[in-house]
């Protein structure tokens, strides 16, 4: 099962989600709706930031994953 990696910054104000390495970074690239999508060398996405995201102070992040069929 592959790994999802998610991490925020209070200070930042963002979120960051990673499915696939972060080390294969290699082009971010904003999409005009404070979201930044980081590709690998083939062009495929392997992760996403949200800025200006906030959470309520002192509440744990809820993250949920559902699977479906392509």
């Amino acid at each position: 099962m592959a790994q999802v990696k998610v991490y925020y910054d209070r200070e930042g104000n963002t979120l960051t989600v990673w499915f696939g390495n972060p080390a294969d970074e290699y082009i971010a690239e904003e999409t005009g709706e404070e979201i930044v999508l980081m590709k690998d060398r083939e062009g495929k996405v392997i992760g996403f930031e949200k800025l200006n995201f906030t959470g309520q102070a002192g509440d744990a992040i809820k993250v949920a994953f559902e699977t479906v069929a392509v």
